[in-house]
């Protein structure tokens, strides 16, 4: 039986072989047989020759999870090698999510790059370079049959991983200097951290591959199809608005890192704009007895109210300017009730006040619900006479009084001509003007309802 350690060692073996042999082969095919140049170069791809100088080599390059070039490619401070599955693992989307099944990065001088990609050949599950740091004897007899040869050359191909120098930022980093702690001085500079964010280049690396299988990978076009033909299909496709393509190395991409010109020097970034809110819908108001608490909310109305009470604090002379000015302030806010029925009465459905919920006094329901007059006679006849607006008055009154800490005599609001107020009835008859008013909707409805085209009130009875 063989001996399976002998098997493996010579797997590994050939795999490097197989690495050189390809290499090889593909510079052969730019020379012709007889160039003298043929016969140095295949002494150059001999392994024992090859690793030799790829063990000198490799120490222009570095194996990272998290790069500085991709931030200012003129920056010289330190990359990292995080492996991901060493992290701490967070609830929220970063490197640690990546697991063991992830893409080193390599920068450096990329005439050093044959040494990674050789390094990066797996052989049952693991690449060259995790069996190497794992020190296993059979990669170091694949590589070498002289073992302090193997060894001296396996701690080269391992230093890949390891940071080089003491660790740095530079000028052209990105750079934060964040407090020590909450009981630290602000004043004094040796109480910060200087944090120097880098790049995360594996996680970018797989966001690139996701995206791209989502986007053009051959099953999201079957399943476009499938959308296109209104056809089933056993799975959906993502899609990725506002999605945006940061390239990275211009036309040398490779001068970033190995991912980097892997990808093209293509990176995508996800759409982060606000979200674009989309409003529920108009609430009616229900389980309260009148909306003019809910009237009082809005941000306008909040500003006019405090606007007339500074004014009346200020206690401004008795004349025709000073009562303009409140007057103003009045029909302003009047516009706005005017304004917030109107917004009601378009947005809710018809009869919506015989919801079991709705405690609304019954003169805000004939204002808020007229439609419901249509279909409800007892509603109907309370509608038709038309008191109710008076009433709505008196309230509004005694809801702005109660907003100024009763600084305005009530009288004055009372003295309001309602119906007139509230039912916005000064746009001439059949005009479009007209007809895009409560009071045009409330002509309508009357005419609709074979309703008396005056506005009686009770008292005229």
């Amino acid at each position: 039986m063989n001996d399976p350690s002998q098997a493996r060692r010579a797997a590994f073996r050939a795999l490097i072989e197989a690495f050189l042999k390809e290499r090889l082969d593909a510079k052969r095919d730019k020379l012709p047989d007889d160039d003298p140049k043929f016969a140095a170069l295949a002494a150059q791809y001999e392994r024992r020759t090859w690793l030799a100088d790829a063990a000198r080599r490799v120490g222009q390059i570095q194996a990272v999870t998290h790069s500085l070039k991709p931030l200012h490619p003129d920056a010289r401070g330190s990359n990292l090698y995080c492996a991901p599955a060493a992290l701490f693992s967070y609830d929220e989307v970063g490197s640690h999510v990546l697991g063991a099944d992830f893409a080193a990065d390599v920068v450096g001088n990329a005439a050093a790059l044959d040494v990674y990609k050789l390094l990066k050949l797996k052989l049952d599950g693991m690449s060259l370079l995790d069996v190497l740091l794992a020190d296993d004897p059979d990669a170091l007899a694949g590589l070498s049959d002289d073992a302090a040869e193997a060894a001296t050359w396996a701690e080269a191909f391992c230093a890949l991983v390891q940071a080089r120098g003491t660790a740095a930022s530079h000028t052209r980093a990105k750079q934060l200097y964040w407090l020590a702690s909450d009981d630290a001085d602000p004043a004094d500079d040796a109480n910060y951290h200087l944090l120097a964010p880098l790049y995360a280049s594996s996680l970018a690396h797989r966001v690139f591959q996701t995206l791209n299988e989502d986007r053009f990978g051959e099953a999201a076009k079957d399943a476009r199809q499938a959308r296109r033909d209104h056809a089933e299909h056993p799975q959906g496709y993502a899609e990725y608005p506002s999605l945006a393509v940061q390239k990275l190395g211009g036309t040398k991409p490779q001068n970033i890192s190995q991912l980097n010109s892997e990808r093209g020097g293509n990176n995508y970034l996800l759409g982060s704009l606000p979200p674009q809110w989309k409003s529920r819908g108009i609430l009616a108001p229900l389980n309260t007895d009148s909306v003019f608490p809910r009237f009082g909310r809005s941000p306008s109305v909040r500003k006019t109210v405090r606007e007339l009470r500074s004014f009346l604090e200020s206690d401004p002379p008795p004349t025709m300017e000073t009562r303009n000015q409140r007057d103003a302030y009045i029909d302003e806010l009047l516009d706005e009730l005017v304004s917030f029925a109107a917004e009601l009465q378009q947005a809710l459905p018809q009869s919506w006040t015989l919801d079991e919920d709705c405690e609304l006094v019954r003169e805000e329901q004939l204002w808020l619900d007229p439609y419901r007059a249509e279909e409800d006679a007892d509603f109907r006849s309370d509608w038709e006479w038309m008191d109710w607006p008076a009433a709505i008055g008196k309230r509004f009154g005694n809801w702005l009084n109660s907003q100024l800490d009763r600084r305005l005599p009530l009288g004055e609001i009372e003295a309001r001509e309602w119906i007139k107020e509230l039912l916005l009835d000064e746009p001439p008859e059949d005009s479009e003007a007209r007809r895009a008013t409560w009071a045009g909707r409330l002509h309508t409805i009357r005419r609709r309802l074979e309703a008396p085209t005056y506005i009686p009130t009770r008292e005229g009875k």
